[in-house]
């Protein structure tokens, strides 16, 4: 919607009217104002856009999420680094399932800028971890599950853990007292 500084410039001037709305004893006037602006400076930290991908990407609305992610035209300069980081994630989602070399950059980009969240970061280094397996770079994935693992404290992915694990055995190659080292 609006550039990351025009946010901040609209929540100083809305609290600059609510100052001289308290000033001329317009408490309630004031109070308002201040609440306001407060949403701007929210939204400086928390995207707008990103927020509603989100939202479309739990419903599983894969359309809905690329529509909110397209009314970002350039994420470098209109996010702060941790939204750039999100914006990334959810590229890396979204391409995950037609071309994985353009979702691997995706998530590295997105571990490079930062994410907030432990199990997000956990969620990208499995989602790299599948990537590098079906890649036949064996060792890479193997530690990338074993930093997931460590990274997912409530256990939020343990079952895809397992998953990739029971895959990993499956897979020729794949030596199991190395992969089981490694996880553990």
């Amino acid at each position: 919607m609006f550039n990351k500084y025009i946010k901040l410039v609209i929540a100083i001037g809305i609290v600059v009217w609510a100052i001289f709305q308290f000033v001329d004893s317009n408490i309630m006037n004031g109070i308002s104002l201040v609440l306001l602006s407060g949403i701007f400076v929210l939204f400086y930290f928390k995207n707008e856009f990103i927020l509603l991908a989100f939202l479309q990407l739990r419903k599983q609305n894969f359309e809905g999420c690329k529509k909110w992610l397209r009314y970002i035209k350039n994420p470098s300069s209109a996010l702060i680094t941790k939204q750039e980081g999100y914006y990334n994630f959810l590229q890396g989602i979204l391409v995950s399932q037609t071309n994985l070399t353009q979702a691997e950059k995706f998530f590295k980009k997105a571990l490079s800028l930062g994410l907030s969240m432990s199990h997000d970061i956990a969620m990208a280094k499995l989602q790299l971890a599948g990537i590098a397996m079906s890649k036949n770079r064996k060792n890479e994935a193997v530690a990338l599950m074993a930093e997931a693992k460590k990274l997912d404290k409530q256990g939020m992915l343990k079952d895809q853990i397992k998953m990739m694990k029971d895959q990993m055995k499956k897979a020729p190659g794949m030596n199991h007292h190395q992969m089981r080292g490694r996880t553990r």
